[in-house]
């Protein structure tokens, strides 16, 4: 039997990362590579043009300048790649199942705290709630069919307002429809929410939420019953 290995895994590079990220952009977008040649030129033109524009006009001072609108141009095309590569990540999952979890797990910051698993699915249908905690208050994002939605929502914000009274809670769909917010612009409405509650609060929120949540998961749920239907238990 092999000996187990403890050399930690090696994580990829700088460079390597930043191949992997270009690649992915450019399948989205193939006139990507002029664009950044076309950032970097502009880029080392601005800084010839200063060097120029500024006495003394000398060569060493032009090739400083140069070399400075290079970095600037490096700086702004690396900026306009990762930009690029957020949009054509949003294109790609749109309209995945699981797609408003990745959001909110990768997308909100250290203000929100927020799962990629739902708190609650149809197994049938594959519609999803997905619930993230955070100063704006209590977020519950619905993902799929808005009619068959509406049963798993009112469970979700009901069970939440049972151990948060008080909380604002707010819901979103995702989707293209009317009242419903692109997979893109999901993060940045949620973070648009303003501030409600402080953060004493929100840690005590999301550990009442949570001791809720684990307690249903454990419950022996009798076969024939919809688990959706369990009422969670009041606080005590």
């Amino acid at each position: 039997m092999a000996a187990r290995t403890t050399t930690p895994e090696k994580r990829p590079g700088f460079f390597s990362q930043l191949k992997t990220l270009y690649r992915f952009t450019v399948e989205a977008y193939s006139w990507l590579p002029y664009a950044l040649i076309g950032i970097l030129l502009a880029g080392i033109a601005l800084g010839v043009g200063i060097g120029f524009l500024i006495p003394p006009v000398a060569v060493w001072s032009i090739i400083l300048w140069g070399v400075s609108g290079l970095m600037f141009g490096l700086l702004a095309a690396l900026m306009t790649m990762t930009r690029l590569s957020t949009t054509a990540m949003y294109k790609k999952i749109d309209g995945m199942p699981g797609a408003a979890g990745h959001v909110l797990s990768t997308s909100l910051g250290r203000k929100w705290q927020a799962s990629d698993m739902p708190v609650g699915v149809n197994p049938r249908t594959q519609e999803a709630v997905y619930r993230a905690v955070g100063r704006g208050g209590v977020v519950i994002v619905g993902e799929g069919s808005r009619g068959r939605l509406t049963r798993l929502v009112n469970d979700e914000r009901a069970k939440v307002q049972r151990v948060a009274s008080g909380i604002p809670v707010t819901v979103f769909y995702v989707g293209h429809g009317d009242d419903e917010v692109p997979i893109g612009k999901l993060a940045k409405e949620i973070k648009s929410l303003p501030k409600k509650i402080d953060r004493t609060t929100m840690a005590a929120v999301i550990k009442r939420i949570d001791s809720v949540s684990k307690s249903i998961a454990s419950m022996p749920i009798p076969k024939g019953i919809d688990p959706t239907k369990v009422r969670a238990p009041r606080p005590r």
